[in-house]
């Protein structure tokens, strides 16, 4: 059992439950899944896609997919069908064992970090947020890495407004910086 997972269970459950006022702990907030995506210009070479892939497991722990266009696009010159990302999902132990990764190794290595937005959350209770550079995770060896790569991360939880996400993120040791009125 990874140590976020712990403290959720230990500390992060009954502090909650008070705090919202949860009566049961099935009504207490959690953590369902955490997305990692990217996208990657059309205009690079096919080997970005390896590079980008072989980047993501070294950091996840787990095969992402590659996610292809589903129209069109003249603009940007897109057919139907070919390769504009790269995504994967991270539930139960490795999505907490990720988590435990980013919040006290990774992010803190974040150069000028004065802490994450609290301004990422979509309304129903989720948390999405990006990382320029996937260098500051202590897995990636910087000099096998070809094109710098930037990931979206979005936190999925059961909580049903952003407050309660806010507060369980928060517990779980995620680093906000603090509210400008």
């Amino acid at each position: 059992m990874s140590d976020m997972l712990k403290n959720y269970n230990e500390n992060v459950v009954p502090a909650l439950s008070e705090r919202l006022g949860c009566t049961n702990k099935h009504q207490v907030p959690k953590l369902v899944k955490i997305v990692i995506s990217t996208g990657i210009s059309t205009s690079k070479e096919r080997d970005a896609f390896a590079d980008a892939k072989e980047q993501i497991i070294k950091f996840a722990g787990q095969q992402p997919v590659i996610v292809n266009s589903r129209k069109n696009v003249a603009n940007f010159k897109l057919r139907a069908g070919s390769p504009v990302g790269i995504m994967l999902t991270l539930r139960k132990s490795r999505m907490y064992e990720f988590m435990d990764r980013l919040v006290h190794n990774a992010l803190p290595r974040v150069r000028d970090f004065r802490g994450i937005s609290p301004k990422g959350f979509d309304g129903s209770g989720n948390y999405n947020m990006g990382l320029d550079d996937v260098s500051v995770f202590t897995e990636i060896d910087l000099d096998k890495v070809k094109y710098q790569l930037g990931i979206n991360i979005s936190f999925v939880t059961t909580a049903k407004t952003d407050e309660a996400a806010f507060e369980l993120l928060k517990m779980m040791d995620m680093p906000f910086a603090e509210k400008q009125n």
